[in-house]
């Protein structure tokens, strides 16, 4: 084998073992770990072990790749109840909030700064969009109201495909290269994010479909399947001409809420994945900048930042919610929580591969501000949600059921864990009320397993092994939900087990 691609195979894996020890450091210290892994890439860059790439173009490429994955892994995860009471908030946000962002941001750049209004509007778009894998990653070890935390996650999945469309357009305005009207490039924008989102969908549908009918010869392909099949969603939508990743984001949010084989394998798979891919990108972005520059970037960086953090952010997000009826303490909080990450500085890559003049300092002052205001943010985000009231710790009750199918059988195997605040606790086996045709085989407590029988009652913390014939299988999961939210009088209680239901 070739010595250079050794080397190259043994760095990578060093990386990425050094990723997860920071990893481990940055929740002891309470840091946000992106900050570690770019540290990790400056520290391998030109000014440390001396790795140069200055290949901006592979750069956009590879950052773009990772993006993808990381939204697929955000709309896996996120459930159908939180989308439907967050779309409105979080669209308006994605939408609106990055116009008004934008504007707001790039006056106070100019007034400031000195800086033309094109250079001004250009890095007030790119650092406009809320990073998915920063605000996936922090707001889910908070415990939020969900609706807050739903459409902080909303805005994050959906406001990256109109940010990279306006840089773009920016980005051709600034060379010379665009032509037409300028109403052309509203009229573009919306167009291509209806064509992503319905191709999005389509292919989330249809998929679901596809794999519910179709049994893989191996439990280990469902994930990969899933994972391929929003990788689908986002090059038909490119070639298309649409978003590329609105369709990502909207398909694994129909795979991640659909009744699938390994749905949970999936997500975990989808999960990991997405741990690699941020790894990957952070640290590549942490080699693609040259220190020698940052110091000259600094005093425009706290400024843009300041100006984006303390007037733009606070403005969008009260325009954006006044229709949506969000107390002043919630509003306040997710002014504070629009957290910058890699989107930016992949995005800061644009100009810089179409020569845009002034994109060198577009992308230095792009790069300080997510390190600066990452920290600031990230550190202080538990602290003000406690100051502001708004943390309210929930125990988990919702249960997670793994299904995998018995081809020959016709059935389906479940698994499932009781999780501690479920209301399965101390209930007997004859108590569940399942279908005639699925039954608890085994149960699995405190590392014992044995056979259960009527006398039998669940416990936290017990693993159940099911089965069931494959037509019954939706209605025993509901009435194992419905359970574990309202107790053994779940039906009197008017409670039906859908998996969209709240908690």
């Amino acid at each position: 084998m070739n010595t250079t691609v050794t080397v190259a195979l043994a760095v990578g894996a060093a990386v990425v073992l050094l990723a997860a020890v920071a990893l481990r450091v940055a929740d002891r210290l309470g840091l946000p770990s992106l900050l570690l892994y770019l540290a990790i890439g400056v520290v391998l860059g030109e000014s440390g072990v001396g790795v140069e790439f200055d290949d901006y173009s592979l750069a956009q490429t590879l950052g773009v790749a990772a993006l993808l994955v990381i939204l697929a892994e955000g709309g896996l995860t996120t459930r159908w109840a939180d989308v439907r009471r967050a779309a409105g908030p979080g669209l308006t946000l994605a939408t609106l909030g990055v116009v008004l962002s934008i504007g707001v941001t790039a006056a106070v750049t100019v007034w400031l700064l000195g800086w033309s209004w094109g250079v001004a509007l250009l890095v007030a778009a790119v650092i406009s969009s809320t990073d998915a894998a920063a605000v996936f990653a922090t707001l889910r070890r908070l415990p939020l109201p969900r609706r807050v935390a739903a459409s902080l996650e909303t805005e994050s999945g959906l406001n990256d495909a109109p940010v990279i469309l306006l840089v773009v357009v920016l980005s051709d305005v600034l060379t010379g290269g665009a032509t037409g009207p300028w109403w052309i490039v509203p009229v573009e924008v919306v167009a291509q994010l209806a064509g992503g989102a319905a191709l999005g969908l389509a292919v989330g549908f249809g998929g679901a479909e596809l794999l519910r009918r179709v049994a893989l010869p191996l439990s280990g392909f469902y994930p990969l399947a899933t994972l391929a099949l929003c990788v689908l969603a986002f090059a038909g939508a490119s070639l298309a001409h649409t978003s590329g990743f609105v369709a990502v984001y909207l398909c694994g949010l129909v795979l991640g809420n659909a009744t699938l084989p390994h749905r949970s394998a999936s997500i975990g798979f989808a999960d990991g994945m997405a741990s690699l891919a941020q790894i990957g990108l952070f640290v590549m972005l942490g080699l693609l900048v040259s220190p020698a520059r940052l110091p000259e970037a600094v005093g425009p960086a706290l400024l843009v930042g300041g100006a984006l953090l303390l007037l733009a952010r606070p403005l969008s997000v009260v325009a954006s919610l006044v229709w949506f009826r969000f107390p002043l303490r919630q509003q306040v909080f997710m002014s504070w929580a629009g957290l910058r990450g890699a989107v930016p500085i992949v995005v800061a890559t644009f100009p810089l591969t179409a020569q845009v003049p002034g994109a060198t300092i577009v992308f230095d002052t792009v790069f300080v501000l997510v390190v600066v205001f990452t920290l600031v943010q990230g550190w202080s985000l538990p602290w003000v949600a406690r100051r502001l009231g708004i943390a309210a710790p929930v125990a988990p009750r919702e249960i997670q059921v793994e299904a995998a199918p018995l081809e020959e059988l016709d059935a389906e195997l479940m698994q499932m864990t009781v999780p501690a605040g479920s209301r399965l606790h101390g209930v007997y086996l004859p108590e569940l009320r399942l279908p005639e045709d699925a039954a608890v085989v085994l149960i699995v407590r405190d590392g014992r397993a044995f056979v259960p029988d009527e006398t039998t009652r669940l416990m936290r913390g017990d693993q159940a092994l099911l089965v069931s014939a494959r037509a019954s299988r939706e209605e025993a999961e509901r009435r194992l939900r419905a359970v574990s939210r309202a107790g053994r009088l779940a039906s009197w209680r008017g409670e039906a087990g859908r998996p969209d239901e709240t908690d």
